[in-house]
């Protein structure tokens, strides 16, 4: 029997406020909070009428933009994980997962109403708008990892699953590109996804080429990310609009325009390494510091 197999029998699926041992959990219940408090705020707006002339349009922006975020806030899980030390946040990995496919799940059915729940409509449209089957196809990707993502699953695919479930990079992109194409002129939003995304990607291809970790690796991730949502920016407008890509390009230089998306991802990107630099400087003396982050905890 799988290690995975072992601990199902033994403790059974967990609950969305307990860890693996059936304890109660902090960190699984707050992250249970934050994926449900945006439904929560998006249904006061809506009872309140606030959601704008085009209601049902906003909550489609709405439930989509979340279903990208949670995406990638579950892949960076991962990277946190091994820049802080910090194991016990791969608990809510699962959950921002899952909680990203039932956004995305939301996202469709609103579809569905706003057409008039007319199902032949809608395949339709699916079949014939590329935006829309690039959505879906991210959408049905997202429902298949879902569906394989139980403690059972993972013990009945065995090794084939951690090769299943490296399709969230895919899909995650997918997702991405649906969300420029739905943008149409103001791109801005999806270009930071898309920044933060690529951030996230270097990250991993660091850590698997094994690079130290240290102030100038973490300050050329900064760079490499803003460097690369620029030139994605660039390219978005050069090839998609008719607005003019040099002149986007040219903004990122102004800061009286606003902070641009390449500049937004600098900044947090550079953030997230001065507080992962700071953290490996007060723990250089700990015996353990120089340790795999899953034998500095003693797992």
């Amino acid at each position: 029997m799988t290690r995975h197999g072992r601990e199902n029998l033994q403790y059974g699926e967990m609950s969305p406020i307990t860890d693996r041992a059936g304890r109660f959990s902090w960190l699984k219940t707050l992250c249970l909070m934050l994926l449900v408090a945006p439904a929560a705020w998006l249904a006061w707006r809506a009872l309140n009428h606030d959601l704008g002339p085009r209601a049902m349009t906003e909550a489609l922006h709405v439930t989509g933009r979340w279903a990208v975020r949670f995406l990638l806030a579950a892949l960076a899980v991962t990277p946190l994980q091994r820049l802080f030390r910090w194991n016990r946040l791969a608990l809510i990995r699962r959950m921002l997962g899952v909680g990203a496919f039932t956004w995305a799940s939301g996202h469709l059915l609103l579809y569905i109403a706003s057409q008039g729940y007319d199902l032949p409509h809608v395949a339709s449209e699916i079949v014939h708008r590329y935006y829309l089957a690039i959505g879906f196809a991210a959408l049905a990707g997202l429902a298949l990892l879902a569906a394989t993502s139980t403690d059972g699953m993972i013990a009945r695919l065995g090794p084939w699953w951690k090769r299943l479930h490296r399709a969230v990079y895919i899909l995650t992109a997918l997702a991405i590109v649906h969300f420029f194409m739905q943008s149409k002129l103001d791109a801005s939003e999806a270009t930071l996804m898309a920044g933060l995304f690529l951030a996230l990607m270097i990250y991993r291809l660091t850590f698997r080429l094994r690079l130290p970790v240290n102030a100038a690796m973490l300050a050329g991730v900064a760079v490499a990310a803003a460097a690369a949502t620029a030139l994605v920016e660039f390219a978005w407008y050069g090839l998609a609009t008719g607005a003019n890509p040099w002149r986007v390009l040219a903004a990122n230089l102004h800061a009286t325009q606003g902070l641009r998306p390449a500049v937004d991802v600098l900044l947090l990107a550079l953030g997230l390494g001065l507080c992962a630099e700071i953290y490996r400087r007060r723990n250089a003396q700990s015996p353990a510091a120089g340790l795999p982050p899953r034998l500095s905890r003693g797992a």
